[in-house]
């Protein structure tokens, strides 16, 4: 069973995610960061503080803060936006990436295409 687990593990696929997921945990920080300390004040400066968190919906004893689900939505939207920025400026920064040019064929290879054609002709 321990060896099971070892190839698993081992495996490009698991290691690939493992990862991609760290690299997307330090990704998001820093997205985070950014929309938290130059983003939002940025937006207060020309729409005021937008913050919701106050809104809160009270039925008998349970207290629904739909006022801070407001907020993750706005958050979220100013995180994809940007998020989306970041992805287009890299794409126009890195080159595309080139498609391979099929070969030029070995002399041999040109040898055996006659060889197959000649081949064909005689069948017929």
């Amino acid at each position: 069973m321990f060896k099971e687990f070892k190839a698993f593990v081992a495996r490009g696929n698991v290691l690939d995610l493992a990862v991609g997921v760290i690299i997307g945990a330090a990704f998001t920080a820093i997205v985070n960061s950014l929309v938290e300390n130059l983003i939002n004040p940025l937006l207060g400066m020309f729409v005021g503080s937008i913050d919701f968190s106050n809104l809160v919906l009270t039925v008998g004893q349970a207290h629904f803060r739909y006022g801070a689900f407001i907020n993750a939505i706005i958050n979220f939207i100013i995180i994809a936006f940007v998020v989306f920025l970041l992805v287009k400026t890299i794409n126009k920064v890195l080159p595309a990436p080139k498609k391979e040019e099929e070969a030029e064929p070995t002399a041999e290879e040109k040898y055996l295409q006659e060889i197959v054609t000649l081949l064909k002709k005689e069948e017929h």
